[in-house]
């Protein structure tokens, strides 16, 4: 079995995401991670099948639509205007 088969692989790969979203900030990552994790489950439960395609298009759009989920309830606001109190310069 391929490794890419294998649902630990999608839940390690789903945590170490979710490690780096803590470390770069900006909710980017954890969308890809929660697209991991959920391949990973799916895999686990035995709903995906072993294609490669269609692992990687499951993943893909759980990605996206986590992504854009969590882009609406913690994104910049339509209006919101972000200010800066202090330049980088600024010493």
């Amino acid at each position: 079995m391929a490794l890419w088969q294998e649902w630990w692989v999608w839940m390690l790969a789903g945590a170490v995401l979710a490690i780096m979203e803590v470390l770069i900030p900006g909710f980017i990552l954890l969308g890809f991670a929660i697209g991991a994790g959920l391949t990973g489950g799916l895999i686990w439960l035995g709903v995906l099948g072993s294609s490669f395609g269609t692992i990687l298009l499951v993943f893909a759009f759980v990605s996206i639509i986590a992504w854009l989920a969590l882009r609406r309830l913690v994104g910049v606001r339509h209006g919101q205007v972000k200010v800066w109190d202090r330049d980088i310069n600024d010493g």
